[in-house]
């Protein structure tokens, strides 16, 4: 099985630290991780056996062997003649040939350095390896989950454009199967200043928000609910009715992070609900039980603080405003479940969500009807991003292994390109909030992809002239409750 990427996000230029800081972990904190490590594995072997002693099917007995004509065992005849037949029966002897292979080695020169080395040009690496450690304030940061058969993995990649530099920085390695990735930088600790955390929603009920700055950590900077809620979940009514769970109950699809309030936190889960989190308290402030179904994706609006939406299996979108989100809110109905929906931050009051049946609608949040319907894919569409400074440019992709580029300026959704990523079903779809064209993708093989689609022709003459709308996010920094403005170039 290659490797997947199953969710991918950016980091705005000049937030990285320029030299990240590296873990040494003492003695005592490394035996306390492990104890950690060995009781949660126990944890979970117990209830997988559980698990296995409900279908248990009866086996043969010691007792029930069966015999050959001789009186043997029959199983022991059988492994006998499988040793015969490979030799098995002789394979701790030692073999002449392998017994000589030292006396060919003894004439190959090992030189004590390489500068000694008359093959190796390139004498000192370090400085090259200082180099790539460095980030620099001209580099984005991109952030991958990486699922493979026996670990998964967040990369983070060090992007640059104009020096064309793509490589992994450094890697986490990740408790579970990543399904959702939301930068952020509001730092829990009041004493500190603005920091760089990605939050992972995966498999488990918990949130682990990662610090991006510390290389070779082996635990978040902090975690939002608990693992072992699921085990609750088993319980009797009563005995949950008893015990109340902080958090959610099963594993966490999207993730959205408010910029206006930057202390909040949205989830949502396959346990039907969205929780609202407080970031200084590390606690759940409101939890919304509109949906029916699994909670694929939502978005908190940028600029609105108090404006959230969401979309389900149960094929709805629902709009919530979070000063009052039972009295509040505002439901579509789909034609298939809601796989990805996006603000417009070009038409504030506007937002697109697409569906499993292939379909992109456009929708006013003052309006029951949509602004526009559009048949985007033969599959799901998995990927579903407007480029962040061009009006107008919006890139689809889809489990159909196609990502399109559209032009839907006017809401009359017109096709720019289609291309074929050739790496399989294709997952998600984010735009560079630095660098209007440039896209990363993420899918069933060949790992990490990005492309500048302004090297396609077509793209670059219907989007080459047209005006850059840039966030001025300066004031999010500074201010918690400022919005921000937008500015023309």
């Amino acid at each position: 099985m290659s490797s997947q990427i199953t969710c991918v996000g950016w980091v705005r230029r000049g937030v990285a630290k320029g030299t990240p800081d590296k873990v040494e972990l003492s003695q005592e904190e490394l035996q306390r991780i492990i104890t950690e490590a060995k009781e949660e594995l126990g944890e979970q072997a117990a209830v997988d056996e559980e698990e296995d002693d409900e279908g248990i099917v009866a086996e043969e007995g010691p007792n029930d062997v069966t015999l050959d004509d001789a009186g043997v065992p029959k199983q022991e005849t059988e492994e006998e003649d499988e040793l015969a037949e490979y030799g098995l029966d002789r394979y701790d002897e030692e073999d002449t040939a392998t017994a000589n292979l030292g006396d060919s080695l003894a004439g190959l020169t090992v030189f004590s350095s390489n500068d000694e080395d008359p093959y190796i040009t390139l004498k000192d690496t370090d400085q090259y390896e200082r180099g790539d450690f460095q980030i620099k304030p001209t580099d984005n940061l991109i952030l991958a989950g990486k699922a493979e058969k026996d670990c998964c993995n967040l990369e983070i990649h060090v992007y640059n454009s104009e020096e064309d530099s793509f490589y992994v920085h450094h890697d986490i390695l990740l408790p579970a199967y990543p399904l959702s990735i939301e930068w952020l930088n509001f730092d829990p600790n009041p004493a500190e200043g603005p920091g760089n955390y990605a939050a992972v929603g995966n498999m488990t009920p918990q949130i682990d928000v990662w610090d991006l700055d510390v290389v070779d950590c082996l635990e978040p900077a902090f975690s939002l609910g608990s693992k072992k809620a699921t085990k609750k979940k088993k319980k009797s009514k009563k005995a949950a009715a008893a015990e109340p769970i902080d958090g959610h109950t099963d594993a966490v699809l999207d993730l959205s992070w408010n910029k206006v309030v930057r202390n909040v936190l949205a989830s949502g889960s396959a346990d039907d609900t969205v929780i609202l989190w407080d970031l200084t308290q590390g606690k759940t402030a409101t939890t919304l039980r509109r949906h029916t179904d699994k909670v694929q994706t939502l978005a908190f609006h940028p600029f609105e603080a108090q404006t959230l939406i969401s979309g389900s299996y149960d094929k709805t979108a629902i709009l919530y405003d979070c000063r009052s989100p039972d009295d509040s809110h505002r439901t579509w109905r789909f034609s298939g479940q809601v796989e990805r929906v996006v603000w417009n931050h070009f038409s504030p009051c506007n937002f697109l969500a697409s569906t499993e049946d292939g379909f992109v609608y456009c929708l006013d949040a003052r309006s029951d009807k949509p602004v526009f319907t559009l048949r985007a894919h033969d599959e799901e569409v998995s990927g579903l991003d407007l480029s962040s400074q061009i009006k107008g440019c919006l890139v689809t992709s889809s489990a159909d292994k196609h990502v399109k580029i559209w032009d839907i300026l006017g809401n009359k959704p017109n096709l720019v390109h289609s291309r074929d990523m050739k790496m399989g079903v294709l997952f998600c779809a984010s735009c560079c909030p630095d660098l209007p064209f440039v896209y990363a993708f993420g899918g069933q093989k060949d790992g990490l992809r990005v492309w500048d689609i302004s090297d396609v022709s077509a793209v670059a003459e219907v989007f080459g002239n047209r005006e850059r709308l840039v966030v001025n996010t300066g004031s999010q920094a500074s201010s918690a409750a400022a919005a921000p403005d937008m500015e023309v170039s």
